[in-house]
């Protein structure tokens, strides 16, 4: 599996994440089963929330893997966190409080990437930057990054922090694909020429961050899934017309479009079955040329100018 390097770290992981978001369903067995599965594939990255089955998820990853100072070696651990029930907080003492029950439930000492999950309106940077290097200075956090900002509000963390933000984890397939329309549509009338992201893609190039996909293959806002969908006969048509030519799977050639973009975005995909993990890992190695990224492009309904 290929590897890319996130923002500015040292870290060099593989292109395809593993989303722990769904673990909280499975038992421990099944689990165990996922994620040895997704390591033997050569994903090293493991992405995690401190919400996600209100924190079950993470205490299952642990539980499942028997988590144990050899084994964790050989992964890259992120959670977030941020969001409480009916609210967003990003004070010093919730981040402080978010991380230390992470680390419990993932039987660790240290988080890899630690991202802030959803943007705060009452965010004080400063005591976010408190907070921050308090873990940075223990060793509980090695990085850090955001989910879902922009880019003014990255810049206003930036002013007060002293550590690099070097993820921002943000909805991206080829059914949701406003940071890419709006460049497309410059200086035209479109609706799609609306810049809902203050040019996020654009900034995270600029500025050596590392886009993270979530949500590859759902349209809307968790409306469903396109692949296979009766919704969107031209873009399936289009998928398996190249799926076939690969020898690959409609799910591989959605992830294997995001790939090909060269901000070099990282995929975290969620699914928890082995052999459908199997067939989307393919997507690491498939390089689209321009023509079939295009052609897929317009199958999902865009118009270029």
């Amino acid at each position: 599996m290929r590897k890319i390097r996130l923002g500015k770290s040292d870290l060099e992981v593989s292109n395809i994440s593993l989303g722990c978001m769904r673990l909280s369903n499975l038992s421990t067995n099944d689990a165990a089963s996922v994620i040895h599965h997704a390591m033997d594939l050569d994903i090293d990255f493991y992405d995690h929330a401190d919400i996600y089955g209100g924190g079950d998820s993470e205490k299952i990853f642990a539980d499942a893997i028997k988590m144990h100072p050899s084994l964790r070696e050989r992964l890259v651990l992120q959670t977030k966190c941020g969001i409480r029930k009916g609210y967003f907080d990003f004070s010093k003492e919730h981040i402080l409080e978010s991380v230390d029950g992470s680390l419990r439930r993932l039987n660790t000492d240290y988080i890899d990437v630690l991202l802030l999950h959803r943007p705060d309106a009452l965010v004080e940077p400063e005591e976010v930057a408190e907070a921050f290097n308090v873990l940075k200075e223990s060793g509980k956090v090695q990085h850090f990054g955001v989910s879902n900002h922009n880019s003014m509000q990255i810049e206003l963390l930036k002013k007060y922090l002293e550590q690099d933000l070097i993820v921002n984890q943000l909805q991206l397939s080829i059914m949701h694909t406003g940071m890419i329309d709006k460049g497309l549509q410059v200086n035209t009338k479109h609706i799609n020429s609306v810049d809902h992201d203050e040019s996020i893609l654009d900034y995270s190039r600029l500025h050596d961050m590392t886009i993270q996909a979530w949500s590859p293959f759902q349209y809307g806002y968790f409306e469903g899934v396109f692949v296979d969908s009766e919704k969107f006969p031209e873009l399936n048509a289009k998928l398996q017309e190249i799926a076939d030519k690969w020898e690959v799977t409609k799910s591989a050639i959605a992830v294997a479009w995001i790939l090909r973009h060269p901000a070099k975005i990282q995929t975290v995909v969620g699914t928890m079955n082995p052999e459908r993990l199997t067939n989307i890992a393919k997507a690491s190695d498939i390089e689209l040329t321009r023509e079939e990224w295009y052609e897929i492009y317009r199958a999902a309904g865009n118009e270029l100018p």
